[in-house]
This record gives C-alpha cells, sequence and structure tokens, in this order.
C-alpha cells in the first residue's frame, strides 16, 4: 500500500515521458517553420485586433504600447523557460507533462485543470472577438444580425471601480458557431489545420503590415498627449492602469504554449519547438507596438472601446476599402487563433486522458484522420457555451489568471528538473545562469519569469477580489466553482485512474 503523501506527489519518470513521446499515434509533420507560423496564428488575435483598444480605453491610454512591453517581457522569460523543458521533454502535454515529472501529480493535475481554463476561455475570447468583427463587416454591407443571436447572455462595463455585469435574453451564437467550424477543421488532421493556419497567418500578417503602413503617415503626435493619461481612481489610467492593461493583454502571448504542445508532432522536436517558440514570439511583439502605436495615433484613445478597434482608428483616414480589407484580415487573424488554440486545447486534453486522469475516450485517435476526435469535440464545446454567455472583458481576466498560474508552474519546474537532475542532457538552456542555495538551483531566467507573472496576476487577482466584495460575484463564482469541479473531478476520477500512480503501487 502506498503512502497518501507519495501517490498525490508521484512524478512520471523521465524514461516514461520520452516512450511516449514515441508512441503517441500522432504523425510527425511538423517543421520549424511551421511552428514559428502556429505560435504567430495563435498570439496575434484578439490581443491586437480586440483587447488593444479595451485596454487603451479604459486602462493605459496611449501608454498601452507600454503595456504590451510588460507583457511581452513576462512572456519572453518564461518562453525561455519552455524552450528549456521542451528541449529535454517533447511532449504534447507541454507545461503540463514538465510539472508531472518535475513536481508531482497533484500539481500536475492543477496545472493542466488551469490550462483547460486558459485555452477554453481564450478559446471563447477569441470567438466574441471574431462574432464582433463579422457583425461589423456585415454591417457594411446593410446586414445587421439580431442583437438576440449575436449579444452574450452576460455583459460587461468597466468601471473606475472595476466591472459592472447585466444580463440580457440573447445568445452570442455567431461566436458559438465559429467553434464549430474551427473544431471541424481540427478533426480533419493537423496537416490539413497547418495548412490552413498558415494561409490564415500569412493573410493576416499583410493586412497588419499594410494597416502600419498606411496609418502611419495619418498619425496625429496630439493622439499621444497625455501618454500616460492622470490616474481617476483604482485602475482606470496612470501607472496603475498601465499595469492592469499588461494583465489583460497577457493572455494574447498563448502562442508558444500551443507550440510546445506540437512537441509530438514536431519532425525534430528537440531544436524545432525552441526555434518555433521564440521565434514567434519575437516577431509577434514587434507587430503588436508598431500596431498599438499607430492605432492610438489615429484617433483619441477613448474612442477604442469597441469590438473592432482597429477598423474604427483606420476609418480615420478617410479611405472605407481600407476599413473593409482590415475588417476581413481581422476575421482571418481571429480565425487562425481560433484554430490554434483550440487545436492546443485537445492536445493537453489528450496529454491527461493518456495518464489515466481524464476518461480514455478523450485520447481515443481517429482511425482515419489520426486526431483524438472526441476530445477536440469536448473541449471546443464547451468553449462555445462560454462563448455564447460571457463578455470578452470578463473571459479575458480569467484567461490571464490561468495563463500567470501555468507560467508560474513552468518557471519553478525549470529550476526543479535543475535542482534533481543537473547532469540531464539540455539542447537548448536558459541562458544568465544561476546560483545554487541549499541544494535548490535558482535560475535568474526563471525566478525573474516568476515574478513578472506574479506582476500579470495580481492586478485581476485584486479586481476580482474587489468586485466580489461590492456584490459582483459573477468572475469570482466562475473561477471558484472551476476550480472546485476540477478538484471533484480528481479525487473522484483521475486519482483512481492514474497510471503513474498504477505503476507505484506496482513497484
Amino acid at each position: 500500500m502506498i503512502a497518501k503523501q507519495s501517490a498525490y506527489l508521484v512524478r512520471k519518470s523521465l524514461d516514461s515521458v520520452r516512450a511516449d513521446a514515441a508512441n503517441t499515434g500522432l504523425r510527425r509533420t511538423l517543421g520549424p517553420v511551421q511552428l514559428v507560423l502556429i505560435g504567430i496564428g495563435c498570439i496575434i488575435g484578439a490581443g491586437v485586433y480586440v483587447m488593444t483598444g479595451t485596454a487603451a480605453a479604459n486602462y493605459a491610454g496611449p501608454a498601452v504600447v507600454l503595456s504590451f512591453a510588460i507583457a511581452g517581457m513576462a512572456c519572453a522569460l518564461t518562453g525561455l523557460c519552455y524552450a528549456e523543458l521542451s528541449s529535454v521533454l517533447p511532449v504534447s502535454g507541454a507545461s503540463y507533462t514538465y510539472a508531472y515529472t518535475a513536481l508531482g501529480e497533484v500539481f500536475a493535475w492543477a496545472l493542466g485543470w488551469m490550462l483547460m481554463l486558459e485555452f477554453g476561455l481564450a478559446g471563447s475570447a477569441l470567438a466574441v472577438g471574431f462574432s464582433g468583427y463579422l457583425q461589423s463587416l456585415l454591417g457594411d454591407f446593410g446586414v445587421h444580425l439580431p442583437a438576440a443571436i449575436a449579444t452574450p447572455f452576460i455583459r460587461g462595463t468597466v468601471t473606475p471601480g472595476g466591472m459592472d455585469f447585466t444580463f440580457g435574453p440573447s445568445l452570442n451564437l455567431v461566436a458559438l458557431a465559429s467553434l464549430v467550424v474551427v473544431c471541424l477543421i481540427l478533426i480533419r488532421g493537423v496537416a490539413h489545420s497547418a495548412a490552413v493556419n498558415t494561409l490564415l497567418v500569412i493573410i493576416k500578417m499583410s493586412v497588419l503590415i499594410g494597416f502600419v503602413a498606411v496609418g502611419l503617415s495619418h498619425v496625429d503626435t496630439h493622439n499621444w498627449t497625455p501618454f500616460i493619461p492622470a490616474n481617476e481612481g483604482g485602475f482606470r489610467y496612470g501607472v496603475p492602469g498601465v499595469i492592469r492593461a499588461a494583465s489583460i493583454l497577457f493572455f494574447a502571448y498563448l502562442g508558444f504554449e500551443s507550440v510546445a504542445t506540437a512537441a509530438s508532432e514536431a519532425r525534430t522536436p528537440q531544436l524545432d519547438i525552441p526555434v518555433g517558440i521564440l521565434g514567434a514570439l519575437i516577431v509577434s511583439t514587434l507587430i503588436y507596438a508598431a500596431v498599438a502605436l499607430v492605432m492610438t495615433g489615429l484617433i483619441p484613445f477613448r474612442e477604442l472601446n469597441v469590438p473592432d478597434p482597429i477598423a474604427v482608428a483606420v476609418s480615420a483616414i478617410g479611405i472605407p476599402v481600407v476599413a473593409l480589407i482590415i475588417k476581413v484580415g481581422a476575421l482571418t487573424g481571429l480565425g487562425s487563433v481560433l484554430l490554434v488554440n483550440s487545436y492546443g486545447q485537445s492536445r493537453i486534453c489528450f496529454a491527461m486522458a493518456c495518464d489515466g486522469l481524464l476518461p480514455r475516450g478523450f485520447a481515443a485517435i481517429h482511425p482515419r484522420f489520426a486526431t483524438p476526435v472526441f476530445g477536440t469535440i469536448a473541449v471546443t464545446g464547451i468553449s462555445g457555451i462560454a462563448a455564447a454567455l460571457l463578455p470578452i472583458t470578463l473571459l479575458a481576466d480569467l484567461v490571464s489568471i490561468g495563463t500567470a498560474f501555468v507560467f508560474i508552474v513552468v518557471a519553478i519546474s525549470v529550476m526543479w528538473l535543475r535542482s534533481s537532475h543537473p547532469d540531464l542532457n539540455r539542447p537548448f538552456r536558459v541562458p544568465l545562469g544561476g546560483i545554487w542555495v541549499k541544494g535548490f538551483w535558482i535560475g535568474v531566467i526563471p525566478a525573474l519569469a516568476l515574478l513578472f507573472c506574479l506582476l500579470m496576476m495580481g492586478p485581476v487577482l485584486l479586481d476580482i477580489f474587489g468586485k466580489a466584495i461590492d456584490g459582483e460575484w459573477i468572475p469570482m463564482a466562475i473561477l471558484v466553482g472551476y476550480i472546485l469541479v476540477g478538484i471533484a473531478i480528481y479525487l473522484g476520477f483521475g486519482r483512481h485512474h492514474s497510471r503513474a500512480r498504477a505503476a507505484l503501487a506496482a513497484a
């Protein structure tokens, strides 16, 4: 009989992880260029097309550029941690598997469950953004969708004290439909999905570069003054607003997590995954900064609190056809992010099912398409329900919490593995080294990543707790309810079917 503590902290061995990586049944079809494009496809989406306007109008003003820099720095530091871990453990579970190997099962379950929140609600937020741009585009042609099928059930309004919520007799069925289409594409297989993603990435990159090129000559520098608006209370403008905006934009950098989840389908993961992670992050951050500068330079930042801020900004140029092209580009951009985000979520689900922590059906591979069909349908279905019910501002906050938690565990996992397996072959190592403190390695990069992620999580949690105290209980209820459901699933199913526990009991 195994001890209770050792059972909850049982770890997957490095040998078993590598054996699983070699026998997933998934096809190794992805090279470094495709992985960079997958990362860009996931990173450049709602963050630039939708949330930039919300962050600038409600929190940071023109200093939203600084918010992008802060969020990008946190993600760059964490991306280096991902690169090291993925070069050692090239598996589809990514950070979930890293935690399982370094910290133990209960930490792996907590991280995997938060990853499901991160990817699931990110998919919902992206679908809501897609719905907004589609409605705007259709409106240009005189087609106006009824609010009952194009507006979420819960609506959020940002105030100096946080966010107020109201209910309406509506469901965002347009957002739900976009996730259904993405699900069908993913079921066809990763090779088809990667091809579609490549096309969408090329289109949206061209549109964004065109927006910057055309808009730059029409920028009114007076719109950048004051660069950091005076604080109006709480997190509304000022330095607190810049930090709060960074916490909102944090979720827009999820792309390198999706790259890491593709390790089981990369041709040479030890080399390709680090290139994909860092390459996608660098390209995307540069584009974010350029678009944010031009957007806030074209119109006053307070006018950007709309579902389609880039289209509104480019309308100031006075060339209607350009605004039309931008909206089409936004739809393709959001579509590519939806595709890659749902791909990453289904692969996390696949990895957890392979370990016995979720029902085996989530790991079932389709005999023709070689994809986890049931898991893909399940996760996109849940994301679709959230997209139909919740506003994008609430979704972004919840995703940021999940993202920060996952990144913190990844940073700790790097230090833990360095401490417990210092001689392990690491094709990629985080730079700047570290120090040994009582037998534990503390790296400069992982430690900084941990601190930056705490900085990103703090403002969101303060807002959620503050609103709960004031009677706005919806964000807190969703977060606490999700955590409790995760605990119930693990205690009721996962711990009884865990492969690692079974191996430990048999040893």
